[in-house]
């Protein structure tokens, strides 16, 4: 016989159980910090066995320290889980059945060879990556797992940090989520005291959390790299959120004011239309009386926007975003922008709105919620209610629910347009104080979903 009997089960070879092996062990460190003895045998003994050094199983080990002593192997991690592209096939030249099976099977030994090497150095960079550990993370573990997650990333066809700075899609957020928990876990003090480290970190939402709640026990060094991270991250999120803000209409044409006499706004078939009474058939000419063009001058009424949101521990990503989009709608014509935050206190923020780092900087995140206080700032600024909006962003869990519900209806009774936001996160997930939505919806003005880009839809509408 030359091969196995059609419709037989093709038995595991030695490469499949080694490369089996070596995935076991992966996922049984991923999601136990515990040894297996008999599963950490097995691979030390693969690993050597294909000639790979046994540091590849020691998790203290980082890619980089292995790739320094042994540097032929740097050109194997990079793009080791890449797509691979798809390559022509050579065409097949006449062989016997003989060779066939002997060519095909020295072949498919090389390949399950090839992947259990692969098996190996994929385990490596997965678990120094994913399973990192508890408790307190100190400087040197951060930068040894943002070397890792370097080396992950160019694993993938990427270069080192592509992946951690992307908003959306891939795995980008997890490792991002991944690197602001050991952030958190650490003395982020000693990293920022350190510019080689702070200039490695990637801008979160969760960094600039920390770094805005130990803003003030900074100084010198350490305060400026944290400010150049919050700038950073702001300047990135602003991008996104003037984009969606410049697709706003600019408002309904103004025909009280004549149009433009260029070219440009030159309406031809107005013209032709109203100028066909002085067509003559006799020449094939059309006589033009009048020119007509077209109305350009958009109407644009002076708006008030007041911004009012929770700074408490639970909406910091509301803070955030919500102070760069006043930011945004500050810079548009005729739009009067004030921004207040509160916890137990308010504190009016309008003197900055144009600035958003400078806002945020001046922020006091943490504390309970009073909005009344906020109430009792934001009131006075609707002078002309038919032209003001109040946007209220806030969980809704409350100290004084009662007192605050019956202000914010009696806005809503004066003219002005209240509108209640659960939260404002890049995700849209939002939990609110069932009290306070049931309320609202009676009210008729019903809690957005806490998605930005629904708040920017019905800022649009109001303010153009």
């Amino acid at each position: 016989m030359t091969g196995q009997e059609p419709g037989a089960e093709a038995l595991p070879t030695p490469e499949d159980n080694r490369r089996q092996l070596l995935y076991w062990r992966l996922l049984a460190r991923l999601f136990d910090p515990e040894e297996q003895a008999t599963l950490e045998s097995g691979s030390l003994a693969v690993v050597e066995d294909i000639g790979l050094p046994s540091a590849l199983l020691d998790p203290q080990a980082s890619v980089d320290s292995i790739v320094q002593r042994h540097p032929e192997l740097a050109a194997e991690f990079d793009g080791l889980m890449a797509p691979a592209e798809p390559t022509p096939e050579p065409e097949p030249e006449p062989e016997s059945d003989a060779d066939s099976a002997s060519a095909g099977a020295g072949d498919g030994g090389r390949d399950r060879a090839a992947e259990v090497r692969r098996a190996a150095l994929v385990s490596k960079v997965l678990l120094n990556v994913f399973s990192t550990g508890s408790g307190t993370v100190t400087a040197g573990q951060l930068s040894r797992w943002q070397s890792d997650a370097g080396w992950l990333e160019r694993s993938l066809g990427c270069k080192p940090g592509e992946l951690r700075g992307a908003r959306a899609g891939g795995i980008g957020p997890e490792l991002g989520a991944i690197e602001a928990d050991l952030v958190k876990r650490m003395r982020l003090r000693e990293v920022l005291a350190d510019p080689r480290l702070a200039a490695r970190l990637t801008p979160s939402m969760s960094l600039i959390e920390q770094l805005l709640r130990d803003k003030s026990n900074l100084s010198g060094v350490a305060l400026a790299n944290a400010k150049a991270l919050i700038r950073r991250f702001v300047d990135e999120v602003a991008e996104v959120l003037r984009t969606q803000v410049e697709k706003a209409t600019v408002g309904a044409l103004d025909r009280s004011i004549p149009p433009k006499r260029v070219f440009r706004n030159l309406d031809l078939d107005r013209t032709i239309w109203k100028n066909l009474t002085n067509w003559s058939p006799e020449e094939e000419r059309l006589y033009v009386d009048r020119l007509y063009y077209r109305h350009t001058a958009r109407k644009t009424t002076p708006q008030r926007l007041i911004v009012v949101v929770d700074q408490s521990g639970s909406m910091v990503d509301s803070m955030v975003n919500c102070t760069i989009l006043a930011s945004i709608f500050a810079g548009l014509p005729k739009v009067d922008v004030h921004l207040i935050a509160y916890d137990t206190q308010a504190l009016d923020l309008t003197p900055w709105v144009h600035d958003p780092f400078e806002t945020l900087l001046r922020t006091n995140l943490g504390g309970g919620t009073d909005g009344t206080v906020a109430m009792a700032l934001a009131q006075p600024k609707i002078a002309e209610p038919r032209n003001t909006v109040v946007v209220w962003i806030s969980d809704f869990y409350e100290w004084q629910t009662e007192p605050l519900f019956e202000s914010m209806a009696a806005v809503h009774r004066s003219g002005a347009k209240f509108i209640p936001v659960g939260s404002v996160t890049s995700s849209g997930r939002a939990s609110v104080n069932p009290w306070f939505r049931e309320r609202f919806k009676d009210l008729g003005t019903p809690v957005l979903s806490g998605h930005i880009s629904k708040l920017v839809h019905e800022l649009k509408t109001f303010l153009t």
